[in-house]
């Protein structure tokens, strides 16, 4: 047990090491890059510039300043922004974070309800009118993108129909802490996290429904039918146990792929100050600071789902218990 954990813990060192050594070289290798003339000021002197260089160590070689950069980032953890001068970074990433994952996890409330229901219904009837209606359903929320569905969830509740019976309730753009209000911070994240989640919907009831349809072939499935379990037991019990696997291995990517600011179009679409946010505003910017911290917060999540996802398939599929005893 020890040895795996510590082959994960090597595991995710090696990848956010390499990682950040590419994103700083990118950085570095795009034309424009150089912080210097943006921190001195336009029409800086030679002198100023020279007193920039040298304050924040541009005048050393790159892997010098590479390793001054992860130093302040992991371990002072006083590691300030490019253009916001002594703005640090990693307290805004971290005042961000919670915005980002309350839109996740109320997306992917959505998401995963919606596909349950959803592919149990097509795949219950596959081959009739519900199976179509719910595969056609899916392929238009896979269809639109997520910015013209917002724009125009937005140009309906803010503009249009706002003050309308339905949409009265609707807030106004932005994010509503939870220790402020909770009622507030559930109206502002209602039709963010059910935009997020259309399109998973779609995809996730196609994926369910392919493989309940699978796992009813199963010889376990057969012995349970034979031996009379009844319909209902056989779908719910056994097709989704069946099932399961599959699911949440593209659950765990996709929710850790979000989480680390893979929102960003809805984010910015409704104005939430999350991670994704954060990331689009250091990318126009071209703040490298910045856009180190979200993009080591973003990849530390990655790692970290994925080692949970291997352990959640050993706890559901019991084939995989039998081969790690033996």
């Amino acid at each position: 047990m020890m040895r795996a954990v510590l082959s994960r813990l090597g595991q995710m060192v090696f990848v956010l090491f390499g990682i950040s050594v590419l994103v700083f070289a990118i950085f570095f290798a795009t034309p424009g890059a150089d912080p210097t003339a943006r921190i001195a000021g336009r029409g800086a002197s030679p002198d100023v510039v020279a007193r920039v260089r040298a304050e924040y160590g541009f005048d050393r070689s790159l892997p010098v300043q590479y390793a001054m950069m992860m130093k302040k980032l992991f371990v002072t953890r006083d590691l300030t922004s490019y253009v916001n001068h002594g703005q640090r970074v990693v307290p805004e990433v971290l005042q961000a974070a919670p915005v980002t994952g309350s839109l996740v996890l109320f997306g992917a409330f959505f998401w995963v309800g919606g596909a349950l229901v959803f592919g149990l219904i097509a795949a219950t009837c596959a081959g009739r009118w519900p199976d179509r209606v719910v595969m056609t359903l899916g392929l238009v929320g896979l269809s639109m993108p997520v910015f013209w569905l917002g724009e125009t969830v937005n140009l309906l509740t803010q503009s249009r129909w706002h003050d309308s019976l339905f949409f009265r309730w609707v807030p106004p753009l932005g994010y509503t802490p939870f220790h402020d209000s909770p009622w507030g911070w559930a109206r502002a994240l209602l039709l963010p996290s059910l935009t997020l989640a259309v399109s998973f919907i779609g995809f996730y009831a196609r994926v369910l429904r392919n493989d309940l349809l699978m796992a009813m072939r199963d010889d376990s499935v057969r012995t349970a039918r034979a031996k009379g379990v009844g319909p209902v037991a056989l779908w719910l019990r056994y097709g989704l146990q069946l099932s399961w696997t599959g699911l949440v291995s593209l659950f765990g990517l996709d929710f850790a792929q979000l989480l680390g600011g893979g929102a960003l179009l809805v984010e910015v679409v409704f104005a939430l100050p999350g991670v994704g946010r954060l990331t689009y505003q250091a990318l126009a910017t071209l703040d490298l600071p910045l856009i180190m911290a979200t993009v080591m917060y973003a990849a530390f999540f990655v790692v970290l789902t994925n080692a949970v996802v291997d352990g959640v398939y050993v706890l559901l599929d019991p084939r995989l218990r039998g081969s790690r005893h033996g």
